[in-house]
């Protein structure tokens, strides 16, 4: 299975985005700033750019508690220190905007002429800020979710590392057995069992060559009826298999792996412990007006308590399951109906990677 990096996020969008408001936000107030003029047909243009323009100071200001947040953020700073440290900031961006227009237009005005600007700038700042410290928490976030969905791939394929080398070895050493008792009674028959045991080995190291979880449906389906005529040649007629497969589907793109795992479970469940013939039912079905492909294997084996199933240790099922959600999300997961008795079903579907029936 392959893995990729996270990547950080990018902020392009952020920062266009901050120069269009930034600009409408200095056009509508170049606007505002002679509303009656504006209305009258008389606007004042000079005025209109100096109102424009006298943002642009404002503008470059506040972009510089980008990096400041950044900074704030790296040193995990406490809420005190982010505090003190943005009002500080604040009182010296509504210094440093607002001191050109005092000093110009500000003699022997009243105290609120000052403190109203001064405040206005405050707020101005921090909102900024407060968006800045957003969007920090969000990439923060998201380079965790990516992060851990990292960790879930490495699990996994470790996992699939381990149900490639693991083939259990009771299914390779009863294989190998009952090719060498076949040996004596009928050689051609034995030489059969070798070529399909040779196929399934090279299916499990090609798809671990290739560093590619994904085979056709026929190849995973050739890999289990290998599987199943090896199984038979030690469970006899105690194994009778149905198939019901459709034949529409066998090109779609399915996880390696993914259908052999729930019929070992049943072999090992249903088949071996016990000496009545059963019945092990496969089938797969092409689902064209949902965009699925869905699959079902189900056994006539005793079944199975259901906190039997979350206490189990098995690595097929639960590796199974993680792939499928990891992949495909909640709604591919296993869907198993089992009870004492009633035989043991397991079922999910994985969305389709073409549209329409094949030509």
């Amino acid at each position: 299975m392959k893995t990729s990096t996270p990547k950080q996020p990018g902020h392009r969008l952020m920062w266009k985005i901050y120069a269009i408001g930034w600009v409408v936000y200095a056009a509508f107030l170049a606007t505002a700033d002679q509303l009656d003029q504006v209305v009258a047909g008389q606007p004042d243009l000079g005025k209109a750019a100096l109102s424009f323009f006298g943002m642009l100071p404002s503008a470059l200001l506040l972009a510089l508690a980008w990096p400041l947040t950044g900074c704030l953020e790296r040193r995990r700073a406490r809420l005190s220190t982010i505090v003190a440290v943005h009002a500080f900031a604040a009182l010296s961006f509504s210094l440093v905007s607002q001191g050109p227009f005092w000093l110009f237009f500000g003699a022997n005005k009243p105290v609120v002429w000052y403190i109203w600007p001064l405040l206005y700038h405050c707020m101005t700042y921090l909102l900024g800020a407060g968006v800045f410290h957003l969007i920090r928490a969000g990439d923060t976030a998201h380079r965790h979710a990516l992060a851990m969905q990292e960790t879930q791939r490495l699990l996994i394929a470790s996992e699939l590392n381990a149900l490639r080398s693991k083939l259990n070895p009771h299914f390779l050493f009863n294989t190998l057995h009952s090719i060498i008792a076949l040996t004596r009674k009928d050689p051609d028959a034995a030489e059969t069992a070798l070529f399909q045991f040779s196929d399934m080995l090279r299916y499990v190291l090609d798809t671990e060559k290739s560093g590619s979880d994904r085979v056709t449906l026929d190849a995973e389906l050739d890999f289990v009826r290998d599987y199943l005529e090896l199984e038979a040649l030690r469970l006899g007629g105690r194994l009778n298999v149905q198939w019901q497969l459709d034949p529409d589907a066998g090109s779609e793109q399915v996880p390696a792996l993914s259908l052999q795992p729930l019929v070992e479970n049943s072999i090992k469940h249903a088949f071996n412990p016990h000496s009545r013939p059963g019945t092990l039912h496969i089938q797969t079905v092409r689902d064209d007006a949902a965009g699925r492909l869905r699959f079902a294997v189900r056994d006539d084996g005793p079944g199975v308590e259901a906190d039997a199933i979350r206490r189990s240790a098995g690595l097929g099922l639960r590796t199974v399951e993680k792939r499928l959600v990891l992949d495909y999300g909640a709604e591919s997961a296993l869907r198993i109906d089992t009870a004492p008795g009633a035989g043991f079903a397991v079922a999910f579907s994985i969305p389709l990677e073409t549209t329409g029936k094949p030509a």
